[in-house]
């Protein structure tokens, strides 16, 4: 999976409503839109400015998730691996 794949799987689960599990999990509605327009933003700029654009991107949305207790599951994973893709793509 590349970076915009990554990108574009994690914006896609976020868009759609919570499931149950991923409550339980710690997220909430505003959490969830919140990290996906954070996720469309970096995307978006990808698009627009082309690869190197990230290394200009810092996404902290593992941090996010702790501070706000997201445990690990379905959600939390697609943002890690959006977050490792656009840290990858700095290297």
């Amino acid at each position: 999976m590349n970076l915009t794949e990554a990108l574009d799987k994690a914006v896609a689960a976020l868009k759609t409503p919570l499931e149950p599990t991923d409550r339980e999990q710690g997220w909430t509605d505003d959490l969830r839109r919140e990290i996906q327009e954070e996720i469309s933003t970096n995307r978006s700029a990808l698009r627009r400015h082309g690869p190197w654009m990230a290394s200009y991107l810092r996404p902290r949305l593992d941090e996010w998730m702790a501070r706000e207790g997201v445990q690990p599951g379905r959600l939390h994973e697609l943002v890690m691996n959006a977050q490792t893709h656009i840290t990858d793509a700095r290297a």
